[in-house]
């Protein structure tokens, strides 16, 4: 145990951020450099290594949280980097982005602010690099076997990673321009600058994986093809499919899928384009949807400069606090979150549903008209004498995601069959019904979190190498029936 004492004589700090009016006019992350170091020795002893380690199973990677807990405090880093990724292939990934299960989770928690796992994770990760632990580990011998992995992703990469070092000969294929997926090209800069991932790609390219930007299987690579060149494929195209909103005035100018609108503010700071062509810039925005992906396009906004940003929820406000009735301990509790993002300002709307669009002349959409809504035997009606409209130039759909793409052909040209929910059906080993062909991620499991990405990836890799080898060594964190904590 870090320090006895320690739950009981410190209190929760957590990360500084930038001021607001500083870091809307840059795309750098959020919170102040060096900000943590001061605080992670003195956090990371208010762990009271539990007897049960709930946090434990509140995380989906089955991080050792406590024995890093007390290799920070002690100042160990290499000791706690050596920890952390035993159990997690990216955490500079979940230290920035996962919304902390593993918190909820927390035994302090139940009377107390729970521990700043979080940070105490993204503060070894970021000393690690900065001193050098984190290196290449190329395999002692490679296996003769290929293995093919469809999307770079969170699961993805994890799974890629996972089978180079087993000895296999892996090649990531994505249809982007750059490797990242959602990280690259859905996460905006200010909640992780892409610098991290540029420097895992080449951690993992010195290992030996191999990367195939540009090219989308089932359009420019059927999947007869990729099963006679490689022994096994991995799926890990992810949860791409936007849900849509069938109201009038849809067809306006000026909607947008989220997953249109981020990538493009992404490319901007990627070099690609000088301006983005779909810009908040003097426009009333308003964001329908009040998820992660929601606020993502609120920070996004403001730092386009927009005229007024307003988010949009159907469901009504969550409470500040956890119901221990509906949502006890240790569950992942539906809390009202104020992120980076909101702190920067815009209205966030409850309870309320787009009956349709307006727009000008010209076909611009221009206001967005609304009612309030109540849930009667769970499905949401229309307040009568509620309606009204607000201003709205520039809308984003970000309600989520309904499953893979399977427009380009994947699905239908690897013969997968899929399940109730629309996602591709796998076993307790991620296999598919096509001998040889796994999935991983979101595409097997619908939209989730980053750290059900990564688990699933890892998992996924030891069903491939026992189906290559007969056997394996490689942790498998979870199962596909596991489905705690999806969102």
């Amino acid at each position: 145990m870090a320090d006895p004492k320690g739950f009981l004589t410190h209190g929760r700090e957590v990360a500084e951020t930038r001021p607001v009016e500083e870091r809307v006019k840059d795309w750098n992350e959020v919170y102040r450099p060096g900000s943590l170091l001061p605080i992670i020795s003195t956090q990371a002893s208010r762990c009271m290594d539990c007897g049960i380690p709930f946090c434990h199973n509140g995380c989906p990677l089955g991080n050792l949280i406590p024995e890093w807990n007390d290799y920070a405090y002690r100042d160990d880093w290499t000791g706690a980097s050596e920890r952390l990724h035993a159990t997690n292939n990216f955490p500079e990934f979940t230290g920035r982005l996962c919304p902390a299960p593993c918190e909820s989770a927390c035994v302090l928690g139940i009377n107390q602010p729970p521990v700043t796992i979080k940070n105490v994770e993204v503060s070894i990760i970021d000393k690690a690099w900065d001193s050098g632990d984190v290196t290449p580990q190329p395999p002692e011998r490679l296996s003769g076997k290929t293995v093919a992995v469809i999307g770079s992703g969170p699961a993805g990469l994890a799974a890629a990673q996972q089978l180079t070092r087993a000895g296999h000969t892996v090649a990531v294929y994505e249809r982007a321009d750059r490797i990242g997926g959602l990280l690259r090209y859905g996460i905006p800069e200010f909640k992780m600058e892409k610098r991290h991932i540029n420097r895992r790609i080449e951690q993992m390219r010195a290992e030996g994986t191999k990367f195939r930007t540009e090219v989308e299987i089932g359009r420019d690579i059927d999947a007869a093809r990729l099963r006679k060149r490689y022994d096994a494929v991995v799926i890990a195209a992810g949860a791409t499919t936007s849900r849509d909103l069938p109201v009038p005035g849809r067809d306006l100018k000026g909607i947008h899928f989220a997953m249109e609108y981020l990538p493009l503010a992404n490319k901007v700071q990627e070099g690609d384009l000088t301006v983005s062509p779909i810009s908040a810039e003097g426009k009333h925005v308003v964001v329908i949807g009040g998820g992660d992906t929601g606020a993502d396009c609120v920070g996004t906004a403001h730092r386009q400069g927009a005229a007024s940003v307003t988010q949009l929820e159907i469901m009504s406000r969550p409470g500040d606090e956890r119901d221990p009735h509906t949502q006890p301990w240790p569950t992942f509790p539906m809390l009202y979150k104020v992120t980076s993002a909101h702190e920067e300002g815009g209205e966030r709307v409850y309870s309320v549903s787009t009956t349709h669009f307006e727009g000008d002349e010209d076909g611009n959409v221009q206001w967005l008209h609304l009612a309030e809504v109540e849930f009667k035997d769970g499905r949401p009606e229309q307040k009568p004498g509620t309606e009204r409209r607000i201003p709205a130039q520039l809308v984003t759909l970000a309600m989520g995601f309904t499953g893979t793409d399977q427009k380009n052909g994947l699905v239908e040209q690897f013969g997968l069959e899929l399940d109730q929910r629309g996602n591709v059906a796998r076993d307790a080993d991620f296999a598919t019904n096509v001998p040889g062909v796994f999935v991983a991620g979101d595409a097997g499991r619908g939209q989730s979190l980053i750290v059900w990405a990564i688990a699933e990836g890892r998992s996924a890799a030891r069903g491939v190498d026992r189906y290559l080898t007969g056997a394996s060594d490689l942790p498998a964190p979870i199962r596909p029936t596991d489905r705690a904590l999806t969102v």
